[in-house]
């Protein structure tokens, strides 16, 4: 979403970041918002530029409150996305509200490492990851899928979702589902579209989307042995941030 709009619509998070001069920051968002008095800044460590959030988006702005920046800020002495580290922060705390009830969960509570995935069961990718599940399991990683039907609310992905999502069983619907059949039809109150709306949020375009509880995401599929060293090498550089 364009942020001017979100703007407009008053999603301006509250909080603000201890030592640092935002008031040209906040008077500049005051002239494009009717209430901008609770804004989320942050300083950066570029000289004169500040990290702004607003809703589910990152910004930046020069301290003055003149210049607006829309992309990314990488490091490259560390490497370091320094954007996608603010959107891991933003997307875990969206993950943090989530109920595992509505999870469809494949893998053991002792498992090394826990993934989010959004699926479809109509995606090419998405049913290959789903043929190795024993595999990721082998590989000390849970797998827990979210619902992300492609064509939206209505459509026989969507419909096959839900069935999957309302059955006794959802393992074995899944496993069905993903196999290129339809699951038994059955309709229940169910999270589908929410957890549909909740991937768009967090910036899904594509399944499967593969989500850490850390927020950060690893787009696409990506074979079990591969994915648990990129797991270790994601779990050991948030444990060193």
């Amino acid at each position: 979403m364009n942020w001017i709009v979100m703007l407009s619509a008053g999603l301006i998070l509250a909080a603000a970041s201890a030592g640092a001069e935002t008031g040209p920051i906040e008077q500049r968002l005051a002239g494009l918002v009717e209430d901008a008095s609770n804004v989320a800044i942050a300083e950066t460590p570029v000289p004169g530029l500040m990290e702004v959030r607003i809703g589910s988006d990152i910004i930046y702005m020069s301290d003055d409150g003149r210049y607006l920046f829309q992309g990314r800020v990488v490091d490259l002495e560390t490497q370091r996305d320094l954007t996608d580290a603010a959107m891991a922060g933003v997307r875990r705390e969206q993950l943090n509200g989530l109920d595992p009830v509505d999870f469809v969960t494949f893998g053991n509570d002792e498992a090394d490492h826990e993934l989010l995935v959004f699926t479809d069961p109509d995606c090419g990718f998405c049913r290959r990851m789903h043929e190795k599940i024993d595999e990721y399991q082998a590989a000390g990683i849970r797998i827990h899928y979210l619902a992300f039907p492609r064509a939206g609310e209505g459509s026989q992905t969507y419909n096959k979702m839900v069935s999957v999502w309302c059955a006794d069983d959802r393992q074995g619907a899944m496993d069905v589902a993903k196999a290129g059949a339809t699951p038994r039809a059955a309709t229940c109150a169910n999270p589908v579209m929410d957890q549909y709306r909740l991937g768009q949020s967090l910036g899904v375009t594509g399944t499967p989307s593969l989500m850490t509880f850390d927020g950060d995401i690893i787009p696409g599929y990506v074979p079990p042995d591969q994915l648990r060293d990129r797991l270790d090498r994601m779990a050991e550089a948030n444990g060193a941030r």
